[in-house]
């Protein structure tokens, strides 16, 4: 067990074994290279990102496929052995989500850089896609056509 100080949930004993790993860090956050990924709680399609080593750092996220069933993307061979992926089924998806002004009815999906992570080994990237259509604010809530 690792001892973690966070801001947002005070202080947190952390399996290694729940270790999120970024070779790289994450764009804008390239010294972050170990998070924990915790449950909004038990019935909530949202997750915290808590650095392990910056207390202030938290990111929220979600499973992109919940609000965006048609959401898909190809990943690269350099980015499967990054990760040492063997089996794609243990790759989970998430996308950072922004909340602006605090509005829950305006949060955006950030679907052009999702959050891959091989629940193998705990190995993950953000993955900025290249040649779509998808943006970093994609709204989770659209307005309701009239």
């Amino acid at each position: 067990m690792r001892k973690v100080l966070t801001s947002r949930f005070g202080e947190l004993d952390v399996e290694e074994k729940r270790i999120v790993h970024f070779k790289d860090g994450i764009p804008a956050f390239e010294d972050e290279h170990e998070f924990v990924i915790l449950p909004y709680d038990e019935e909530s399609p949202y997750y915290f990102m808590q650095s392990l080593k910056t207390p202030d750092l938290a990111f929220l996220l979600t499973v992109p496929f919940l609000f965006f069933p048609d959401y898909s993307f190809e990943i690269d061979d350099d980015t499967l052995a990054e990760l040492e992926v063997t089996d794609q089924e243990k790759l989970t998806y998430y996308a950072l989500i922004t909340i602006p002004n605090y509005s829950v009815r305006y949060m955006t999906a950030n679907l052009l850089a999702p959050v891959i992570l091989n629940t193998e080994n705990m190995k993950a990237k953000q993955l900025v896609l290249e040649k779509t259509n998808y943006t970093t604010k994609e709204r989770l809530f659209p307005e309701p056509k009239k």
